[in-house]
């Protein structure tokens, strides 16, 4: 009592030193993240700042929206949001730049476009097109919806605002006559000369060194192709989870166990029970479920859907009789057979033939339920008079999918398809073809194949490592993580006769990680402030084992890290250089007598273009030809630096082709290239943009 008093008279006291400890681990961590956690921007586009808050919830509801039922990481959301965010934020600037308005009717025609609205059967007329005045009673009569209509007008004004951006984009960018007339010289235009050619690769790599300081020249001469965000490079190696030689004779042995009668105790009798093994028991579907990883499967399978090493022992299996055990997916698996079924599952081909009002999309034509009646009932007729042209007559007619595979449906086991359907093809021999109607329209059916299927109990039980196994998978990580603080990455693992995977470079808004996948975890301790160059780490990772990762490298934003750029940069700067080497030795009054100095021929090359500046036996060279239609015949030019050696040429001949008097059918063939042009718009505003991501601060 006497403590508790003294501890009530202190308690102020106690609190207050509480919160001092609180304070003190709060501001600790406030330094060791660099207060990033209490930024209220997850971004910003040319200044703008793009809200956390407002970015969070549109994640949300594109994680929750996620189309075909494929889930979405919220990384993944993050980065559709992300995108849309961006472009949203440039194109608005644009709009207010160009002073773009729309109207109404601008934001109607938006809406028509929306199959959700303008195919809508509350906002079409009697003639089926869509109805202002329907679609404005609506909401009047469903203010509920008001909100929501509001919600979609913002992004319709945006939609519409983007069609005439779009568009005046597309206006300026045209073809003239003169680009025509261009277009023609390039293409008809010849020229014939003499060359001597030096390849790069008479000389070799390993004579020509390229520095770091001249891969970092270069770079810095193509900034905006070499620019990089910021990056870690980081060594790993994945000790796995995986099961022992002992593990799996265990499995086996548990398995084997099953065919053979048991003893348990049975505590409800205080008595010994003898249950019988799996060849003598009668209740299949339970003891399948009492003794397997797999439940119990009462469906018949044929034989292509079988493990493939097994289908022919399986299928063929006696009804009774037992095959295994046999290993399947890292599973032990023991099967008995239950019979064998005739004609349990079928193959089959139609043609589907629907009507207006049928939920039936890209309908080849519309049609009334009369109509489309008379029009199956004639390719039935064609079908039966000539079953070989079935195929033609789906691909031509079928309004299904399935008309690009000439209406093949594969196989199919009864249920799959609606009832008449079903009916037909499963009551039927092969070859019969008839016409039946569901609720997506009126079927041509053509019954191709039906294959027999087999019943199997199947015991299958997962080979996976046991605790013991584990634990020393764990004992072994935490070691090397341990050791690898203070030792050699590489040598250590190979004294532990593991295995260090190729670097990884991650940047910080980066998901997968090497051959692991999705491990966002990895990544956010590499950009932690707190991890530096030697840092390592273990990380555990559920159904695979355990990641031990060292931070090999840290890239700062900016110019590409010499090691990123080499690949790209280091051919041209030996090229360079070897070109150099050999116009040294390119000497000579004559094309023979270069030729000669440089052990190669004289070759002839007869009527290039600028279009096509193929050289004979060089490949694409357009400064070779080009240099050989402005030189003057005769003259021997100077050494040329080409795309795969050096070059000196002796025009012979140049071939002007005739002027026309117009030149359209050149205009026509380049209009595709502009209109190609305009719609890189958005590409060329994200690159002149300064857009700062921060959303590895948040995810």
């Amino acid at each position: 009592m006497a403590v508790l008093s003294k501890i009530r008279k202190r308690s102020g006291l106690l609190l207050l030193a509480i919160g001092f400890a609180l304070l003190a681990f709060v501001v600790q961590d406030l330094f060791s993240s660099g207060m990033k956690s209490f930024s209220k921007e997850v971004g910003s586009v040319n200044g703008k700042d793009i809200s956390f808050e407002e970015f969070r919830v549109k994640v949300a509801n594109t994680e929750k929206n996620s189309q075909n039922g494929q889930s979405m990481t919220a990384l993944q959301a993050s980065n559709q949001v992300w995108n849309q965010e961006v472009n949203i934020a440039l194109l608005t600037a644009e709009f207010e730049k160009l002073g773009l308005r729309v109207g109404e009717k601008h934001i109607i025609e938006v809406f028509k476009a929306d199959p959700n609205i303008g195919q809508n059967q509350l906002f079409l007329n009697a003639a089926g097109k869509f109805d202002l005045n329907k679609f404005k009673e609506y909401f009047k009569s469903n203010p509920e919806g008001i909100q929501m209509l509001k919600e979609r007008e913002k992004d319709a004004e945006l939609n519409a605002k983007y069609q005439i951006y779009n568009s005046l984009v597309k206006g300026a960018m045209y073809t003239t006559e003169a680009e025509g007339k261009m277009k023609y010289e390039a293409e008809t235009n010849k020229v014939t000369f003499d060359f001597v050619a030096v390849p790069f690769s008479s000389i070799k790599d390993s004579d020509v060194k390229i520095s770091d300081d001249e891969i970092v020249a270069y770079m810095k001469t193509k900034e905006k192709k070499f620019k990089s965000e910021e990056s870690r490079e980081l060594d790993y190696v994945l000790i796995e989870e995986k099961p022992s030689a002992q593990d799996e004779a265990e499995i086996k042995k548990n398995v084997d166990a099953l065919l053979l009668p048991s003893v348990r105790y049975n505590s409800e009798t205080g008595k010994n029970d003898t249950i019988p093994g799996f060849q003598s028991v009668t209740n299949n579907a339970e003891f399948v479920n009492m003794n397997s990883d797999i439940p119990f499967d009462s469906t018949y399978v044929a034989k292509q859907d079988l493990p493939a090493e097994n289908a022919e022992q399986l299928f063929n299996l006696p009804t009774g009789a037992i095959y295994g055990p046999y290993m399947y997916n890292n599973y032990y698996c023991i099967s008995k057979s239950l019979g064998r079924k005739a004609g349990a599952k079928s193959k089959a081909s139609h043609i589907l033939i629907s009507w207006e009002g049928t939920q039936v999309p890209n309908k080849k034509e519309k049609r009334t339920k009369e109509q489309a009646k008379a029009k199956a009932e004639g390719l039935l007729a064609q079908a039966l008079a000539n079953p070989s042209m079935f195929m033609i007559l789906a691909m031509s007619n079928s309004d299904d999918s399935s008309a690009q595979q000439g209406g093949d449906l594969g196989y199919f086991a009864p249920g799959q398809m609606v009832k008449p359907f079903n009916d037909f093809v499963f009551n039927n021999p092969i070859g019969k073809i008839g016409l039946v109607e569901t609720e997506f329209g009126y079927h041509i059916i053509n019954v191709t194949d039906k294959q027999d299927a087999v019943k199997l109990a199947t015991i299958a039980q997962k080979i996976e490592p046991s605790e013991a196994t584990n634990d020393k998978t764990y004992t072994q990580a935490t070691k090397f993580e341990m050791d690898a603080a203070t030792k050699d990455f590489a040598a250590l693992a190979k004294t532990m006769k593991l295995t260090v995977n190729p670097s990884v470079r991650v940047k910080a808004i980066d998901e997968n990680f090497g051959s692991v996948n999705n491990q966002r975890q990895i990544v956010k301790w590499a950009f932690e402030s707190g991890t530096k160059i030697g840092s390592v780490k273990r990380f555990e990772i559920v159904n695979v084992g355990h990641v031990i990762a060292k931070l090999k490298k840290i890239n700062e934003k900016g110019l590409m890290a010499v090691e990123e750029g080499r690949p790209q940069v280091e051919p041209v700067l030996k090229n360079k250089k070897k070109a150099e080497k050999i116009k040294a030795k390119m000497n000579g009054t004559s094309l023979a007598a270069i030729a000669a100095s440089n052990k190669v021929t004289v070759t002839n090359a007869i009527d290039l273009t600028i279009e096509n500046p193929n050289v004979p036996g060089a490949g694409f060279e357009p400064k070779v030809v080009g240099t050989a239609f402005s030189s003057k015949a005769g003259v021997v030019s100077k050494p040329i630096e080409g795309n795969s050696g050096v070059y000196v040429i002796s025009t012979k001949v140049v071939t002007k082709a005739p002027a026309l008097p117009k030149y359209t059918d050149y205009v026509t063939k380049l209009k595709p290239q502009a209109v190609g042009n305009a719609g890189r718009f958005l590409q060329a505003l994200k690159d002149d943009a300064d857009i700062q991501d921060n959303r590895a601060d948040f995810y």
